[in-house]
């Protein structure tokens, strides 16, 4: 049967929303997050043992991967390499909405400040 899930259930905080396959479907390795964030906000300097691809759909955000800092805005795509430190902050003056992909069943973070 086809699994279908309110985003406002799958919310973690004010700012986003996340779906784990392995919480939320059997045996899905996929995790993501929805995200909504305001102007000025974003996530502390954090990595992953996997890469991470972000969907930027509208907006304007300020990403530092490494030591690489890239302006992006609606309509593109950043991938982060697995165990590369990153952030990103909405540098812009609108709601900054994307996806975030995970390729692991379940979300694995370690911040790093």
């Amino acid at each position: 049967m086809t699994l279908v899930l309110p985003i406002a259930d799958l919310r973690s905080s004010p700012t986003a929303s996340l779906f784990e396959g392995r919480r939320h479907a059997d045996a899905v390795e996929v995790s993501c997050f929805v995200v909504a964030m305001p102007p000025g906000r974003g996530p502390r300097l954090h990595k992953h043992p996997y890469p991470e691809v972000f969907v930027v759909q509208e907006g304007e955000a300020t990403f530092t991967a490494g030591s690489e800092e890239s302006l992006v805005t609606g309509g593109h795509i950043v991938v982060v390499p697995a165990e590369t430190p990153h952030r990103f902050v909405n540098s812009g003056d609108d709601l900054l909405r994307m996806v975030t992909i995970h390729q692991n069943g379940e979300l694995v973070q370690r911040d790093l400040d």
